[in-house]
């Protein structure tokens, strides 16, 4: 990405004689390039997964509560005395 060596230098390196060896590197450049930004930055997919995370733990949450309640009104159990007297 520094352009210390020549393309053509690069894919005689890495073993990539042919003629489409280049363009193949030039290709993988310019998908760098462009992609490594946004890999970077705090904003985007990070932030777009965090805000929908939160939302299916919110939906979560809600249904284990709705369903604790149904169970409890099936069994028709009532409330527990939390200080333990009958």
């Amino acid at each position: 990405m520094k352009e210390e060596k020549t393309i053509s230098q690069l894919a005689a390196e890495i073993g990539v004689g042919c003629p489409q060896g280049a363009t193949q590197l030039k290709e993988w450049k310019r998908i760098a390039l462009t992609g490594l930004p946004a890999l970077f930055s705090r904003e985007g997919k990070a932030s777009e997964q965090s805000q929908a995370h939160e939302q299916q733990l919110s939906e979560l949450y809600g249904e284990i509560g709705r369903l604790t309640t149904q169970v409890s009104c099936a069994q028709g159990a009532p409330e527990k005395n939390l200080a333990g007297a009958p």
